[in-house]
Parts: C-alpha cells; structure tokens; sequence
C-alpha cells in the first residue's frame, strides 16, 4: 500500500506557514528515473487561512531544487472546493510564473480524478498552453492506473484520495481492479538482474561482488559519460529502458553503443538501484541516516564514516565501488555540472529507504546531506575497511 503518513515540516522552514499543510511532497523517482513531485489538492486549507501567494513562492522554492533535472508530477485533484479553490487569475499568473526553466524539464503531468472544472480550466488555458506541454497531461481516473508509470508502493497519497478512489471503485460494477492488490509475483529466472536482491545475484553469476548491471554500465559510463553535462539529471526513452532492463533479464548481452544515448546506460544504473527488495544501504540504516542533522557539522564525516563502517561486506563492497564512481563523476563537475550536491540528489533515494512506506520531502533532506559526504569525502568515509573481495571500477 502507498505511505500515508502525516507531515512534520522543521518549523525553520523558509514557507512553514504553507509546507506545514502536506500540500506538496517529494518522493524518489518514477518508473523511468524522474524525480517525482506531489501537489495534494485536499491538503489547501480554505482560502482566507493560506496566502496563494506565498503557495507560489513556496511551489517555485520547492521546484528550484529539481527543475535542472526530469522530473513527474501527480497532482490530486480531489478535495478542490469553492473555499480552498484558487482563483483562475491566481492559475493564471501561475502558468506564467513557471517559466521555460520549470516547463522544459517536466516530463509527465498526471491528473488523478479528473473532473470537469479540470476540463474547462484546460479548455480556458489551451490558447496560452504549448502543443508540447499538452502532450505531457495524462488524465488518471482511477489510482489502479498509475501503476504503469510509477511504484506506485512509495506514492504518498493521503487518506482522503484513497477513500474517494474506494467510493468511485465501489460506484462502478465493472470497475478496474482494486489498487492495493497486484498479482502474486512470479519466481525470478536465473539471469535475472532487476527486482532481486545481490545474493541472489551473486550466486547466479559465480559469484561476483559487483553485479553485472553496475559493472557494466560503470565501465561505459566511465569511458563515454564522464564529461557529459547534466549525466545522471536525464530520462531515458521509456521503452528502451524496459528493452534494456529485459535483455538483461534474459541473460542477453547489452551494447549500449547501438542506442548512441550515454543517458541510458545512466538510467538504468538508477533503476537497477530502485529495483532492489532492499536498498544498497540496508533498512537498518535510514534512521541513522534520518539522524544526521542532529550531529554536528564537524562530526557528520566521521558519523557517515561509522555508518558505512557497520554495513554487511557485500552491501559495503558494492556501495564503496558504486562511491568510488560517483566521486570520479564529481571531480569532472566543472564540465558536466554534477558536484557531489548535485549527485546526492539524484543517488540519495535510490541508496536508502524506510522499511515502510516512502521518503517525504522531510526526510529527503538528511538522505541527501548523508550522500553528499559519502561522495565528497569518499576516501576518509570508505577507509573504514578494506574487504578482501573489494573491486573499484
């Protein structure tokens, strides 16, 4: 089932007064490596209690951080009333607001309970609204259907989107099947790359520390991505991704230079990591890593040092070549813009993630803190062990 659980924003926050409300949420990627943004109409209080003004500010605020890579939005529709409705000006000045910056890079708009003021409002705005941008609005009636764009397990939904799917669901004799249940999966294949854990994967392919998905797209990456700007911050051709990934589970040999695109070796080294039944770090781990904000500056490296430290060999050997990768990645920054800030962002979520439900935007903040040291100071943080079966790319 989706996470939907209640939103604690750090008083500190620059647009408490709006984030306190859960309105916007950030959780991990999507199905094709995007960063995945949240707007939960239910969540806007009624007009006279929150100043739309300061909720753009506070949308562009939140988006500045993700614009400069792809990036989803869900938006739920549900819970839109005439007293917490913004006003069509107010929609207006929006749109124009969101300038190319934030236009360019969104690559997927889903409106979850479409009704028909979402129509008329379209309808109004089409003559200011680009043919290009149009075709990223897919309309979902039913929550069933987003689990063909995303994971649809780490979605934050709130409990009212859910007891109105239940209601239109239970409206509609022959409706689609419900959202919570998905057919028993099936035994992986012995070649099978995604979606198993690195044991199992180990002991498949005679036992190597680095599963063959990394090794292989690391080393082209290494060769051919290293300069290339904005590597990491890109989508991939939905399909080619799904091809890849299916080759590899067959077993097939992959060539990433017949697809002439260095972004799709770098997605499907991000989905390989999503993937996993448990993340690189271990479950155990995010609270530690949920913690670090409460260790002083000056000790953070040591902290993320003890952390790594106490890791199994195999996920510390894998995470320490992973590491060693994206440090070399940083050190060409000047060229391809991805510092270790930069990468943080993009790699956090997909390294650690609670045992239950899904990363809020809270939350994202230490996540991306811890990964930016382990990048940054990856020599001080991985000298904390040296495995004997430890391999660097």
């Amino acid at each position: 089932m989706p996470h939907t659980s209640s939103f604690n924003p750090d008083p500190s926050h620059p647009y408490y007064d709006v984030a306190r409300h859960g309105i916007l949420q950030i959780t991990g990627d999507d199905s094709y490596g995007r960063k995945l943004i949240i707007f939960s109409s239910c969540c806007l209080p009624p007009s006279h209690q929150l100043n739309h003004h300061r909720l753009l500010e506070y949308l562009k605020y939140t988006l500045d951080q993700y614009v400069e890579m792809d990036y989803s939005v869900v938006y739920f529709h549900y819970g839109l009333r005439s007293n917490n409705k913004p006003s069509l000006r107010w929609l207006r000045s929006a749109y124009n607001e969101f300038d190319r910056k934030y236009k360019k890079n969104l690559k997927a708009l889903y409106v979850v309970h479409p009704t028909n003021f979402i129509r008329i409002v379209w309808n109004i705005f089409k003559p200011l609204i680009s043919h290009k941008f149009g075709k990223k609005l897919t309309y979902v009636n039913y929550l069933a259907e987003l689990r063909d764009h995303l994971n649809y397990e780490q979605l934050i939904i709130p409990p009212d989107v859910l007891r109105h799917d239940e209601r239109l669901r239970a409206a509609q004799k022959d409706g689609p099947p419900h959202s919570g249940k998905t057919p028993p999966p099936r035994p992986p294949l012995p070649t099978q790359q995604f979606g198993v854990s690195l044991q199992y994967i180990k002991e498949k392919n005679k036992e190597a520390m680095i599963p063959p998905v990394m090794s292989l797209t690391v080393t082209y990456l290494k060769e051919k991505g290293l300069r290339t700007e904005g590597i990491f911050r890109r989508s991939a051709r939905v399909q080619l991704i799904k091809d890849v990934q299916k080759l590899y589970n067959l077993g097939k040999p992959v060539n990433f230079e017949q697809y002439v695109d260095v972004h799709v070796p770098a997605v499907i080294l991000k989905t390989f990591l999503r993937e996993l039944p448990e993340p690189l770090m271990t479950f155990p781990v995010y609270d530690q890593v949920q913690d670090i904000l409460n260790v002083e500056t000056s000790l953070r490296v040591a902290k993320c040092k003890q952390i790594v430290g106490s890791l199994p060999e195999h996920n510390f050997i894998v995470l320490k070549y992973l590491v060693s990768f994206l440090h070399m990645v940083s050190q060409e920054s000047i060229t391809n813009k991805m510092s270790p800030s930069n990468l943080a962002c993009v790699f956090g979520v997909n390294l650690v993630w609670p045992a239950q439900g899904s990363v809020s935007l809270r939350a994202l903040t230490p996540i991306n803190i811890f990964t930016e040291i382990l990048i940054e100071h990856y020599d001080t943080v991985f000298s904390c062990r040296s495995p004997p079966g430890q391999v660097t790319p």
